[in-house]
């Protein structure tokens, strides 16, 4: 059974961590849900500005393509995000990697050292840390971003899983400091984005790139699609490959990106 939030972990203290790029946001925080994108997709035509809602626990949480993502109390470090945009939803393309910069660069403050896997996840020592899910609600002439973050404090239960995860028990000691953390650098860095798009944040994505010089594999729904040296990501966040015909760049759709040992 999960249990109720503690005061430590409470909206209000939350708030209170935040800077004061994050004071207009509205944050919740809920003992347990299905999924936080889900709520606040639901939620999007009613609410009256940007939203955080974090779940000490999550049953029906989704990755890219889909896939499962649990959220076990205590273990993980989920929420969600709506974030409304005055811009056309083209102009988002490179949101998933912007928004991976921010989060790598939280962490590191708490000596969490993140590299950055092409188009959205967050790694440590080679392992999966956590991961971004962008979802998207048109609002006239802008656009709602609900920006899912999922990490992990302790290793998954499943024993496959664990084997493929990192964990970042760092975290443990103040989720609500954490959480305050993150809502505060992505109020700073939506507000970059929104003026600037992906180019601002090019290089600080460059600079932590895990397969830097190194031979990958892009698969589209199992296929080898392009094979190369991975250089690093463009202005508008597409992944630059040196082929044997040259160089390539990749949007990140639904492709997904595995290093060649």
């Amino acid at each position: 059974m999960t249990s109720a939030i503690s005061p430590g972990l409470s909206a209000e203290r939350v708030a209170a961590l935040c800077g004061a790029a994050a004071q207009p946001l509205a944050i919740r925080v809920v003992a347990e849900t299905g999924s936080t994108n889900d709520d606040l997709l639901a939620e999007v035509r009613t609410l009256q500005g940007p939203t955080l809602l974090w779940a000490q626990s999550q049953t029906a949480g989704r990755g890219r393509a889909g896939r499962s993502w649990q959220a076990a109390e205590g273990a993980t470090l989920t929420f969600s995000l709506a974030w409304k945009f005055a811009l056309p939803l083209h102009a988002l393309a490179g949101l998933p990697l912007a928004v991976g910069v921010m989060v790598a660069e939280v962490l590191t403050l708490y000596a969490v050292d993140v590299r950055l896997k092409w188009p959205n996840d967050l790694l440590r020592d080679g392992r999966k840390l956590g991961g971004i899910l962008i979802e998207t609600a048109r609002d006239g002439d802008a656009c709602w971003a609900v920006i899912g973050i999922g990490i992990n404090m302790a290793r998954p239960a499943d024993e496959h899983i664990a084997a493929l995860a990192a964990a970042a028990p760092e975290l443990q000691a103040d989720r609500g400091q954490v959480i305050a953390a993150l809502a505060t650098a992505l109020a700073e860095n939506l507000s970059l984005f929104a003026q600037q798009g992906f180019a601002a944040f090019a290089s600080r994505w460059n600079a932590r790139h895990a397969h830097a010089g190194r031979e990958v594999n892009i698969i589209d729904h199992g296929e080898v699609v392009h094979r190369g040296c991975a250089r690093g990501v463009d202005a508008s966040g597409r992944l630059l490959l040196d082929t044997a015909q040259g160089q390539v760049a990749v949007l990140a759709g639904d492709v997904s990106l595995r290093a060649i040992e």
